[in-house]
């Protein structure tokens, strides 16, 4: 009897099932506006339209299947139950181990969702606690100490209040920092011609240092007040985070060590962003974006900034016989003027970002 290593069988097996003229089980999951489960049941999105106009080319039969998660389609497609995977699925390295991927249809970043009515006052306290406040309020007292220390060694053995050791550096270390306030610094001043050349230049520079720092802290307080605390991807690590549970976005939050809250999935998320229970909420930028444009505009809105690299793709079984006609497929339908123009129907863009 002629026998076949369990690879090679598991090859021919593969290439059976996924012959053009029988039927092909393929997995979805709701996710506007890739996937938009119609209220008569039908399906839409631009990757099930994606997927209909390369099945309707190779005359390919096939039954649209619903699942309840990411991860529920893809172990489906990796131990063959579904013959392939079309929602809004990114491709990673974890997910390459098990399934494999057609070119990308659509690249694009994470996204950050923030409420539109955020606390002024809440945010305003957070500048002020932030570290960069800190940072900058340190800066200026170690010049001032600095200063301070040099016009102690010109001083000490000539200027009585500046003599002695301790004493007369933290007398030192006092003044300078008077004189950068411009408060005062009269009193108690240098003697010495080398010493009121330093304390000369140091007030003219303190002037400049103060009103930088009184620059930067009103446009930060401002920029605050009337956009919210959360600017770009370092805000985060401030403020609560949430994110859809075992998705490519909690990977990445995981892999930048920033704590997040987990939620089932993203009506869960902006929910709690809405009734302010989280301070942010980060996932794919476009599905945020259709999200809040459909249903959250009032309350919610999208941080211009984007973040990551994410790819989406359709997801195959490990060795399938179709692949690369697909790849092939993928690459003719998204350099095509039907494809840029349903990018512009449903996103407002004629490309990927």
């Amino acid at each position: 009897m002629l026998t076949l290593p369990v690879s090679s069988f598991r090859l021919v097996h593969a290439q059976e099932r996924v012959a053009p003229d029988r039927e092909w089980v393929v997995a979805t999951k709701a996710a506007p506006p890739f996937a938009i489960k119609r209220s008569d049941g039908e399906w839409g999105g631009i990757s099930i339209a994606l997927w209909k106009r390369i099945a309707d080319k190779a005359h390919l039969h096939y039954r649209l299947v619903e699942t309840q998660s990411i991860p529920e389609l893809l172990d489906g497609v990796a131990n063959g139950t579904f013959d392939a995977g079309v929602a809004a699925v990114t491709v990673t390295a974890a997910r390459a181990h098990r399934v494999d991927f057609t070119q990308p249809f659509y690249n694009t970043g994470l996204g950050i969702a923030v409420p539109i009515n955020e606390n002024p006052w809440i945010s305003i306290g957070r500048a002020l606690l932030s570290f960069n406040f800190f940072q900058a309020v340190g800066v200026l007292l170690c010049i001032a100490m600095t200063v301070g220390f040099l016009i102690w060694m010109l001083e000490r053995h000539k200027t009585e209040h500046f003599a002695g050791g301790a004493k007369g550096l933290a007398s030192s270390f006092w003044w300078s920092t008077i004189a950068m306030t411009q408060a005062g610094a009269s009193q108690n001043a240098p003697t010495t011609l080398p010493g009121r050349i330093v304390a000369m230049g140091w007030m003219i520079a303190s002037v400049i240092a103060i009103a930088v720092f009184t620059a930067g802290i009103t446009s930060t307080l401002t920029r605050r007040g009337l956009e919210g605390a959360v600017h770009g991807f370092n805000d985060l690590r401030s403020v609560r985070v949430g994110a859809v549970e075992n998705s490519a976005t909690t990977d990445y939050l995981n892999h930048q060590r920033l704590s997040f809250r987990a939620f089932p999935d993203i009506q869960s998320g902006f929910s709690a962003l809405a009734q302010g229970q989280i301070d942010a909420f980060v996932h794919d930028k476009p599905l945020l974006t259709w999200m809040v444009h459909n249903d959250y505009s009032s309350l919610v809105r999208i941080v211009d900034t984007s973040f990551s690299n994410e790819s989406y793709a359709i997801a195959l079984p490990k060795n399938s016989a179709m692949r690369s006609t697909l790849d092939l497929a993928v690459l003719d339908q998204v350099e095509s003027d039907w494809w840029q123009q349903k990018l512009y129907e449903t996103l407002g863009t004629a490309r990927s970002p």
